[in-house]
């Protein structure tokens, strides 16, 4: 029994909350994202992701556990994609787009969502640990929603910003873009592994965050 109280003393219980807190962050800001791309879908005609239960806040579905893993640990990840099938929307070229659009926009407004409640806290909350950990929750789900946002709107395949720019794109050029999207991946992996990125990134999460921080406290 000594042992275990011994145990359980040593642990920083401090950083284990944090990290609980931080993965229940990026499980509302996957699943919110993934959600959107889904109803988006639906509202424009697609009823696929909507029978495959995508239209749900439960994150069970929509989850990939190794890019769950991924963002967690190094900062970026994914869900599993929404299937769409683009043939059902009256427009499709337009429909992917708005499709597309919809997850990182979610994710935006998720973070001014999340800054207004930090500002709540700030100015109308009481003194406490529940308080400041409420804050340190929707500080956090305000930076990684911001981050995946902005991350999504690179125009590099299969990030949702490809699929906006190719929209703009003749007919033949979008077909055939669409069908190397595939490939698409292996180039956003090699930049993010020899971060080729990683300045571009930083300083446009940090100017975005800055912007919203400015209109919510301003």
């Amino acid at each position: 029994m000594d042992a275990f109280r011994d145990y359980f003393a040593s642990l920083d219980t401090a950083a284990m909350l944090r990290t609980a807190l931080r993965l229940a962050a990026v499980l509302l800001c996957l699943t919110v994202h993934e959600t959107c791309h889904a109803l988006a879908a639906y509202a424009m005609g697609d009823e696929t992701a909507k029978s495959q239960h995508r239209i749900s806040l439960n994150p069970l579905h929509h989850i990939d556990w190794l890019g769950l893993a991924a963002m967690l640990l190094l900062g970026f990840g994914w869900a599993k994609p929404v299937q769409v099938d683009m043939r059902r929307f009256p427009n499709p070229k337009l429909g992917m787009a708005l499709t597309a659009l919809a997850g990182p926009v979610s994710n935006l407004l998720f973070a001014l969502l999340a800054l207004l409640g930090c500002k709540v806290v700030i100015y109308h909350a009481p003194v406490g640990a529940f308080w400041e950990g409420l804050f340190t929750f929707l500080q956090m789900l305000a930076s990684l929603n911001v981050g995946l946002g902005v991350f999504n709107l690179i125009p590099i395949s299969p990030l949702d910003g490809s699929k906006v720019l190719f929209a703009a794109l003749p007919d033949a050029a979008y077909e055939k873009l669409m069908y190397y999207e595939r490939y698409g991946f292996i180039l956003l992996y090699a930049l993010i592994f020899f971060g080729a990125l990683d300045g571009f990134l930083t300083d446009a999460v940090n100017t975005v965050f800055d912007a919203m921080v400015k209109l919510v406290f301003f």
